[in-house]
C-alpha cells in the first residue's frame, strides 16, 4: 500500500520508487553517471532536494564522475 504522499521526498522513497520499476543498483548507478555528465548542476540540486548532506553528495557526485 503507498505511503503517505509528502510535499518533499527523502532519498529511501525515491530508491524505493526506482525499485518498483525494476532498476537494480547498477541500474541506479547508471542514472546518476548520467544525471551527473549531462546535468551535473542539475545533480547537485536534486541530491540537495533529496535532503542529503553535503559529503554525501560529494561522494555520489565523485563516483558518478567516474566511469566503469
Amino acid at each position: 500500500m503507498p505511503k503517505k504522499h509528502d510535499k518533499h521526498m527523502n532519498v529511501e522513497q525515491w530508491v524505493d520508487l526506482f525499485r518498483v520499476i525494476g532498476l537494480e543498483e547498477a541500474d541506479m548507478h547508471r542514472w546518476h553517471r548520467e544525471f551527473e555528465e549531462r546535468y551535473p548542476d542539475g545533480h547537485q540540486s536534486f541530491l540537495e532536494w533529496l535532503g542529503l548532506p553535503p559529503e554525501r553528495i560529494r561522494a555520489i557526485r565523485h563516483e558518478s564522475s567516474e566511469r566503469a
